[in-house]
């Protein structure tokens, strides 16, 4: 897919499970269940689905999933599998390096998203991309250096504070364009200052859906996170960004659904639902 001077591809750095009722909050399980089936731990199958812009002087990554600093018990918790599919082994498919990336675009700063920025190096934890400037929303920075009791399990500092004591994290404030075609629109349901990332040119538009669409289950209105810090926020966010989605003919990117990648909406008498599913861009 290409969207103005930029090549689009997805890295695929593997999957990971989560309490499923979490992930639906008040839905029913015999609802969720039906598109995405529990194991026996009552867990669902979620992807870590990253976007890889590539143009003639940037090369750009869009969150860098769960990383590989995990120990033998986290690695249970969270059924993180990342045997067939990695964020390493995603970019050597795709012909990069770690060190031809030049950008790191961060949603926002939970494990799931920045795992992959750092990285063991002799002993020590350092940025995964030597040569590329990291992005992230200075609000959303600020909350993960001080967390509530509630979500501070989900900040973990070994991913985020080495970004900044190297000198590589920029922090963004508010609705910034990053350039001609990538624009941040800020959300606050989830967590505080997380950035969608919106890439768009003249004729094609592509919305990197995050944790307000982590799967194209989550479409519906009420189908919000018990994740999320403030749940009707959330749902005045989605019905203002699938508004626009409708509208203007938008796809949506799903960083976390097990099999769909991209995705275009529609609105119904009852309420937003999915037209046509891809597994590519």
């Amino acid at each position: 897919m290409k969207i103005g001077k930029y090549e689009l591809d997805i890295i695929n750095s593997g999957f990971f499970s989560l309490d499923g009722g979490a992930m639906f909050g008040i839905i029913p399980k015999p609802l969720w269940q039906k598109t995405n089936p529990p194991d026996e731990s009552n867990r669902i199958k979620l992807a870590t689905r990253n976007i890889l812009l590539r143009s003639g002087k940037k090369i750009i990554l869009i969150d860098t999933g769960m990383g590989t600093k995990w120990d033998d018990k986290s690695v249970k918790i969270y059924d993180i599998n990342q045997n067939e599919h990695s964020l390493e082994s995603g970019l050597t498919k795709a012909g990069i390096k770690p060190g031809d990336i030049t950008d790191v675009i961060l949603t926002h700063l939970h494990f799931d998203h920045t795992g992959g920025s750092t990285k063991f190096e002799n002993g020590k934890i350092v940025p995964a991309f030597s040569n590329a400037k990291y992005y992230v929303q200075k609000q959303n920075y600020e909350w993960a250096v001080n967390p509530s009791e509630r979500d501070k399990g989900s900040y973990l500092k070994e991913n985020f504070i080495p970004l900044m004591e190297e000198g590589v994290l920029n922090l963004v404030k508010g609705e910034e364009f990053f350039d001609d075609e990538i624009q941040f629109l800020i959300i606050n349901g989830h967590t505080f200052g997380q950035q969608l990332i919106k890439i768009s040119d003249s004729s094609n538009t592509l919305l990197y859906g995050c944790d307000l669409f982590p799967t194209t289950s989550h479409i519906p209105l009420p189908y919000v996170m018990g994740y999320d810090l403030q749940p009707l926020i959330t749902v005045t966010e989605k019905k203002k960004i699938l508004a626009e989605a409708v509208d203007k003919n938008w796809h949506l990117f799903f960083e976390h659904d097990p099999e769909t990648a991209k995705a275009n909406v529609s609105r119904t008498e009852k309420g937003y639902m999915v037209n046509d599913k891809f597994k590519q861009l």
